[in-house]
């Protein structure tokens, strides 16, 4: 089952997510500029991830060139859903939404939840993770399992155990 986050997404925007999220590894990249955001890798002070600030009239995501690209990838992924779940947050700050490596902002934890969730359902939508653990895995999940998704999905094997944690709750 998909996250209630992305049921709160808007018409056009989901539009843009469902063409994007048929296929994996998802091309973040492509994504974001199809959603009017750039996405700048940039030196962050040690402990930040990544932020999204409104700059003029566009949407700018930078995330952390020190961090792993499983990492940067998940980073991306969070500040676009910030972008989709909170722009009103990020429009009323100065500096936007600026994420630690535990991905907090200082804002209400409530909107660093979602924000997760919206993040863990399009790096890894939950039909495409169902679909690869029935057909490749027999729906049987070890480790291996872990690793292969994680590294097909091109996220953490933390994220992905996560993932298929959520999968066997359902």
């Amino acid at each position: 089952m998909a996250s209630k986050e992305l049921a709160r997404v808007a018409k056009a925007e989901k539009a843009i997510l469902d063409r994007y999220m048929s296929d994996y590894p998802i091309k973040l990249g492509q994504l974001a500029r199809d959603l009017g955001v750039a996405i700048k890798v940039s030196s962050m002070g040690t402990g930040i991830s990544g932020q999204i600030s409104r700059e003029g009239n566009q949407y700018v995501i930078r995330v952390n060139r020190n961090e792993a690209r499983e990492r940067q990838r998940f980073t991306i992924a969070h500040e676009l859903a910030h972008y989709l779940l909170h722009r009103n947050v990020i429009d009323s700050s100065p500096e936007g939404i600026t994420d630690t490596v535990l991905y907090r902002s200082g804002k209400p934890e409530q909107i660093e939840f979602e924000a997760n969730r919206l993040a863990a359902e399009i790096v890894m939508p939950i039909s495409l993770v169902e679909k690869e653990v029935q057909q490749r895995f027999r729906g049987v999940v070890t480790e291996t399992t872990i690793e292969s998704l994680a590294s097909r999905f091109e996220v953490s094997k933390a994220a992905m155990e996560i993932k298929l944690s959520t999968l066997i709750e359902a």
